[in-house]
């Protein structure tokens, strides 16, 4: 279920991005000033000393003056720097509160698109005719290349199943390090550093499951509403910028395993847990993914090519 109105967020997201942006180097400038005002303050103190100590020194007195010139000066810059910083935060504050108010619509809209999406696919299962089940992969256009694409899309249905029980033993470590830590006052190191490291597994090793089970985030507005065979054409244009990532993940995975392999690196905590079998997933995790685009571009090459009576039939 998607919608192009989604695109409305579009421009207001990068409004909040230019702002914050703007909000950060006004920032910087508002703590220039600041200092500038701080600065010129403690010269007019002292140029006051010098003329409460002689009042007759022509030289003390327009030092003093341009003492005070300067400080208000600096009092006005910092007052511009403030507003500024103020219009812009308030600017990015704005429109964050319309994307809430846009979103609390949409959850109010969202039974009524639920409905209609279920009547659109209840109408679309009735006017279809019932089709045979299919004996081949996804895209697949013979058993041959079902069996070549089951092959390469195994490990990661397999490795994203297994890692997926570690958020598992995440919930019973965390509970362990909050009894210890807030009923007995004995936190402990090993769980957090443990469970950031590996919940880092898990990202890489299940990145080829999320793939193949088409879980990754992804902002859909035309895509969905292309045929098999358009999706195929725009999955292989763009499988380029995949494999690209993928190799590099492969590469600079083996620098990072390699590096830390030789030096037997390990955390800076006096846990020491060795860091090179946490780095290995890296080169893992690209494998499977490699693994899982191959055969992605495999059954899109099968639908491409797949003679358009076949596309019908199917």
């Amino acid at each position: 279920m998607s919608s192009w109105k989604g695109v409305f967020y579009v421009p207001l997201f990068l409004g909040i991005l230019l702002c914050n942006g703007q909000a950060r180097d006004a920032r910087e400038v508002v703590s220039l000033a600041d200092s500038d005002v701080a600065v010129a303050e403690f010269d007019v103190e002292i140029a006051e000393e010098d003329v409460s100590a002689d009042p007759a020194d022509a030289a003390a007195a327009a030092r003093l003056g341009e003492a005070i010139a300067e400080a208000e000066a600096s009092r006005n810059r910092l007052q511009t720097a403030t507003a500024d910083h103020q219009r812009w935060s308030s600017t990015a504050s704005y429109l964050a509160l319309l994307i809430a108010a846009l979103m609390l619509v949409d959850t109010v809209l969202l039974p009524r698109l639920v409905r209609r999406c279920n009547e659109n696919e209840t109408l679309s299962a009735i006017s279809e005719p019932m089709q045979p089940a299919e004996t081949t992969a996804p895209g697949a256009s013979s058993p041959r290349l079902a069996r070549i694409i089951e092959a390469l899309e195994t490990p990661s249905r397999y490795s994203g199943e297994f890692v997926a029980y570690w958020a598992v033993i995440a919930v019973f470590a965390y509970y362990y390090e909050v009894i210890a830590r807030y009923i007995f006052n004995s936190p402990t190191n090993w769980v957090h550093e443990g469970m950031f490291l590996m919940f880092g597994m898990m990202f890489l090793i299940s990145g080829a499951y999320a793939s193949r089970s088409n879980s990754h985030v992804r902002v859909d507005i035309f895509y969905s509403r292309f045929s098999a065979r358009g999706k195929a054409l725009i999955d292989l244009s763009t499988s380029i910028f995949f494999f690209i990532f993928a190799g590099t993940l492969l590469v600079t995975g083996r620098t990072f395993f390699s590096d830390s392999f030789e030096v037997r690196e390990v955390s800076f905590t006096e846990w020491a847990i060795q860091y090179y079998p946490v780095k290995a997933t890296i080169v893992i995790g690209a494998v499977l993914i490699l693994l899982q685009g191959i055969a992605k571009m495999l059954a899109d090459l099968s639908i491409v090519l797949r003679p358009a009576d076949k596309m019908t039939a199917n």
